[in-house]
C-alpha cells in the first residue's frame, strides 16, 4: 500500500508484462523440447519396425533360396511374398570352393512394395549333388595332401 497525502492507494496484485513474457518464453521452450522428444520416440518406433521388416525379408529369402535343391532353379531365383503386401525377387550366384561339395552362394534380392531396397547375403552350402564326380575326387585328394602336409613333423 502506498500513501498519497492522506489517502491510501492500493495496487492490485498482478503480473507485470515482463513476467508474462518470460513465462510464455519458458512455456514455448518446454513445448518445443517435449515435441522434439515425442518425434524422436515416434522415429525410433518406425526405425525399429523397418529393421524388423528387413530381418523378416532376409529370413524369408534365405529360407526360400536355401531350401531349393536344384542348382539351376536356385540360380534363376524366384519371388517371395513378404508381410505388408510386399514381395522380394531374388537370384543367386553359385561358385565352387576348394573344398569338395562346398559352394559359395551369394543371394541378391530386391524388395518391392511400400519400401524398395536391394540387399545381398553370402552363405556357404554343402551340396554333394551339385558336384561333378571327377572334380570332387580332385578336390578331396588336394584336401588330403594339405592335411598330410600339416600333420607331418
Amino acid at each position: 500500500m502506498k500513501t498519497i497525502g492522506t489517502t491510501r492507494v492500493r495496487h492490485p496484485a498482478a503480473f507485470t508484462l515482463v513476467e508474462v513474457l518470460v513465462s510464455l518464453a519458458l512455456f514455448a521452450l518446454a513445448a518445443v523440447a517435449l515435441s522434439a522428444a515425442y518425434l524422436n520416440v515416434i522415429a525410433a518406433y518406425r526405425d525399429k519396425d523397418e529393421a524388423q521388416d528387413r530381418r523378416i525379408a532376409v529370413e524369408l529369402v534365405r529360407i526360400a533360396a536355401l531350401t531349393e535343391p536344384d542348382r539351376d532353379a536356385l540360380e534363376r531365383g524366384g519371388t517371395v511374398d513378404l508381410p505388408d503386401r510386399q514381395t522380394a525377387t531374388w537370384s543367386a550366384r553359385i561358385e565352387p570352393t576348394t573344398v569338395a561339395d562346398l559352394f559359395r552362394v551369394e543371394l541378391r534380392w530386391r524388395t518391392s512394395g511400400r519400401s524398395e531396397e536391394e540387399s545381398h547375403l553370402q552363405v556357404m552350402l554343402h551340396r554333394p549333388a551339385w558336384s561333378e564326380p571327377g572334380e570332387r575326387d580332385r578336390l578331396r585328394e588336394a584336401s588330403r595332401q594339405r592335411l598330410a602336409e600339416w600333420t607331418e613333423p
